[in-house]
């Protein structure tokens, strides 16, 4: 089916269920970043692939919200449907709720699906639309109905995190959880976001590509934990090894009669990421106490061994992509070097480290003016070839069983225009003064987004996405609670506290011409010097192209920031890669004048 087509079939099942409007977002019952093939409607109905943005069917118009990040891409996808775009944060572009307010009135039916749209997330879009007596519907699903061959959920099998790597028992985390119910006077929590259940439990999966997590839900009580998931996934060994931690394996469809047994209790769930058709099985005796699940914070404050094992698998990414740039520079000259190919090579490069299992998330590989797409992604059948000139961005990360990267590095192919320099030496200088930033205890990013983007202000320049992200460990490469960014809600507000691992990537996109972005990923650590301070360890062992760089804008501490960040790449590489391999990072660290 065609996208006109696919709308055509969700507005005749509109019809059906009486709806005037029909939201599709971009997540699954968990709240994820990336979703099972199943559960990407948003992407079905539209053609749109971002991971962000929603979709709003009407009986006669249909429109797609996202953010900058994905502007060029949508109207690429969307490019020959009837789907309008809207620009969100864009002066005079209304919120899809604005927007549904604006275009209908008493006694309309807006319908969303209840088992995707959060609880907090109905509780707005019902304030909302309460302003003009519009009707929220949850418990009709167009979407099952006119999408005639999703694809099924996923069935894969489950499998074991060790603990070496974890560094945590199931017990003990288990014992973490309950000591958080004690303290919020709850007898029960209800853990819904898949990162939080894969750390809680030391199991992953590949239920969701880029994210090794699996589709559960764990029931944390004082006296018993209960896994809901589906009975094919987990093996009789693992259930084995699962009730010796006294955790109960159940199906999903138990899920329901285990909530209703809650009535006279107290649960804990967190609105942010509980779907609302699950709260609404949640039995009226039951008192529900809101709030963010203990198991984020924990999961978010990486313990010695795990940072221990990340440190190690840096140093095995930083071999990936040495082996990368150097076939890219010996293959160059050919013409046949592709954006896709360049990905492609560099998961090869991966996948031949010790305990490689994926890509973290989908490689960015923009060659000129596709690297102005801040989140494109090379299409393996038509993608740009590189030539030795101009600029090249490369955004990748790799699954590892002990650690996950996400790295960017922007390097120059050939000649370059002054501004370009002039534009990615900025882009460093915050980066920079991000890495060297020391602040007090009880700081969020909030404070320090403004560090990677004053030299870009100073200049009138600016990037539209967040300067900083939380990474998991082995987990999802976008783990909250915490980030660096300069809106004061959710992620940015988030106190910043040691073990926390962020990543520190500001940019620059000259729109059909290039696309800067410098990233590492750093580590929330005490200050050694400084009682009451914080500071940044950073992880990345890469060097960063100094052939982009216009020394003139460099003061003299940034370049020693510089040669000594790249000593320290040298010094941690030197035994681990093949003496020719060690000549050219020694090439490419060699130190800028003082």
């Amino acid at each position: 089916m065609t996208v006109p087509d696919r709308i055509s079939a969700l507005r005749a099942a509109m019809r059906r269920a009486r709806l005037d409007a029909f939201i599709v977002p971009s997540n699954d019952p968990h709240q994820s970043e990336y979703v099972a093939e199943h559960w990407k409607a948003r992407e079905w109905i539209s053609g749109f692939s971002g991971s962000a943005g929603t979709v709003v069917v009407t009986r006669d118009q249909a429109g797609l919200w996202t953010d900058s990040r994905y502007f060029l891409q949508a109207e690429s996808e969307i490019a020959g449907s009837e789907i309008i775009l809207f620009r969100q944060g864009d002066s005079g572009v209304p919120p899809y709720t604005d927007w549904l307010l604006e275009h209908f009135g008493p006694g309309n039916r807006i319908g969303i699906d209840g088992k995707i749209i959060s609880g907090a997330g109905y509780g707005h879009l019902l304030e909302k639309l309460n302003r003009k007596a519009l009707v929220l519907v949850t418990d009709q699903d167009p979407i099952a109905e006119s999408w005639s061959d999703r694809p099924p959920l996923p069935q894969q099998p489950v499998y074991a995190h060790p603990e070496p790597y974890a560094g945590s028992s199931r017990a003990e985390k288990l014992a973490q959880i309950r000591a958080a119910l004690v303290d919020l006077q709850a007898d029960a929590h209800l853990v819904s976001t898949l990162d939080d259940i894969a750390w809680l439990t030391n199991l992953r999966g590949t239920d969701v590509d880029f994210n090794p997590v699996f589709y559960a839900y764990v029931l944390v009580q004082r006296g018993a934990a209960m896994l809901f998931v589906d009975a094919p996934m987990v093996s009789e060994a693992l259930r084995t090894a699962l009730k010796a931690d006294h955790i109960e394996v159940l199906t999903p469809e138990a899920l329901p009669q285990m909530l209703a047994t809650l009535d006279g209790g107290t649960l804990l769930i967190d609105p942010e990421n509980t779907a609302q058709a699950l709260i609404d099985l949640i039995p009226d005796g039951c008192q529900v106490v809101h709030g963010a699940a203990p198991s984020t914070l924990l999961k978010a404050q990486k313990n010695a061994t795990e940072l221990a094992h990340l440190r190690q698998t840096m140093a095995k990414d930083a071999q990936a992509l040495l082996r990368l740039y150097r076939w890219l520079e010996a293959e160059l000259p050919s013409g046949r070097v592709t954006e896709a190919r360049v990905a492609a090579q560099l998961q090869n490069f991966r996948a031949a480290q010790p305990n490689y299992r994926g890509e973290s998330f989908p490689a960015i590989a923009g060659y000129g003016p596709n690297g102005a797409i801040v989140h494109y992604r090379p299409d393996p059948e038509n993608s740009s070839t590189l030539r030795p000139e101009g600029i090249f961005l490369l955004d990748s990360g790799g699954q590892y069983l002990d650690g996950t990267t996400d790295i960017t590095r922007t390097v120059a192919l050939g000649p370059v225009s002054a501004q370009a320099r002039r534009d990615y030496t900025l882009v460093l200088k915050g980066h920079i003064a991000l890495a060297r930033a020391r602040f007090p205890v009880g700081k969020s990013g909030y404070h320090l987004d403004t560090l990677a983007r004053m030299h870009l202000w100073e200049h009138g320049q600016d990037y539209g996405h967040g300067t900083g992200h939380g990474v998991g460990f082995f987990l999802n490469v976008h783990e909250g609670p915490h980030g660096i960014r300069g809106a004061h809600r959710g992620a940015a507000t988030t106190v910043l506290k040691p073990g926390m691992v962020i990543s520190n990537e500001p940019g620059y996109y000259a729109s059909s011409q290039y696309g800067i972005r410098i990233e590492n990923l750093i580590l929330v650590v005490p200050a050694p010097e400084h009682e009451g301070f914080l500071e940044f360890e950073t992880l990345t062992l890469f060097p960063i192209d100094t052939a982009l760089i216009d020394r003139s804008l460099l003061r003299d501490d940034e370049v020693a920031w510089l040669n000594d960040y790249h000593i320290r790449v040298l010094d941690t590489l030197r035994k681990k890669v093949e003496p020719e391999e060690f000549a050219w990072l020694v090439e490419k660290c060699r130190p800028l004048p003082l």
